[in-house]
C-alpha cells in the first residue's frame, strides 16, 4: 500500500535545540507548534550519536504527536522501533534500504515506512530499485543544516528526478516559503524543510500550506 505524503515535510534537528537548558521540552513545544499549524508528518533528526538522549526525545515526541502526526526516524532503524515511530529515512551512508525493511519485518512492523536520500541522478535510479516508500532528492538549493553539503542540484534537478522515478518524491535544501511553489512545479511531491520554520513554526507552517495548497 503507497504511503501518502503530505506537501509539506517538516524536519525537528535536534541541534537547534541542544544549547536550552530542557531540549526535550523545547522540542515537543516546537513540535507542539508545527501540530498546530497543520502538519501531519515530521521528522525527528538527531546527529549527536547520544543513544540515551535519543530516545528519550523521540519518546517524548512520540508522545506529543500521538494520533496527531506520523513520525519518521532520521538513520536509526533501532530507533525508530524503541521509540514507536512510524518510520525511518537513511541517508547513503547509513543501512541499507533492504536491511532496514528485513529488521522490521523480523520486528512484525513491515508496514512503516522507509525513505531514502539522493543527491543525484544515479543514486535516484538506484534507489529507484530499492525496497524504499519515497526518495528525497537535494539540496536543491544552498543549505545551512549541513557540514558538508553536496553539490547542488537545483531545480533542474528536480526534473530529472522526477522524469527518472515513479516514487513520492520529496525536494529538500535551502526550501522556503519564497521558493517552495517553483520546487513542486519541477516536480516534487513533498518538500522538506528546516530552517525556515525555525522562527516561528506555527505561522510558518501554516504560510507553506496556504502556498502549497
Amino acid at each position: 500500500m503507497p504511503h501518502h505524503l503530505p506537501r509539506l515535510y517538516p524536519i525537528i534537528d535536534a541541534a537547534h535545540f541542544a544549547a536550552l537548558r530542557d531540549p526535550i521540552s523545547a522540542i515537543n513545544a516546537f513540535a507542539e507548534e508545527l501540530l498546530l499549524g497543520g502538519v501531519t508528518l515530521i521528522q525527528y533528526r538527531n546527529k549527536s550519536a547520544n543513544m540515551r538522549q535519543m530516545l528519550s526525545q523521540a519518546r517524548e515526541l512520540r508522545r506529543t504527536t500521538l494520533d496527531r502526526a506520523k513520525l519518521i526516524m532520521n538513520d536509526r532503524t533501532d530507533l525508530c522501533l524503541a521509540a514507536g515511530f512510524d518510520g525511518v529515512h537513511l541517508g547513503q551512508d547509513d543501512l541499507s534500504p533492504a536491511a532496514a525493511r528485513q529488521i522490521f519485518r523480523a520486528a512484525g512492523q513491515e508496514r512503516l515506512q522507509i525513505g531514502y536520500s539522493t543527491h543525484n541522478l544515479q543514486q535516484l535510479q538506484e534507489a529507484d530499485q530499492l525496497p524504499v516508500d519515497y526518495i528525497a532528492i537535494g539540496p536543491v538549493f544552498a543549505t545551512a543544516s549541513k557540514a558538508n553539503p553536496d553539490p547542488v542540484i537545483g531545480l533542474e534537478g528536480v526534473r530529472v528526478a522526477r522524469k527518472a522515478t515513479g516514487k513520492p518524491l520529496v525536494a529538500i535544501g535551502g526550501i522556503t516559503r519564497r521558493n517552495c511553489r517553483e520546487v513542486f512545479a519541477a516536480g516534487a511531491d513533498s518538500v522538506a524543510v528546516i530552517s525556515d520554520l525555525v522562527e516561528s513554526p506555527r505561522k510558518s507552517t501554516e504560510e507553506f500550506l496556504l502556498i502549497l495548497g
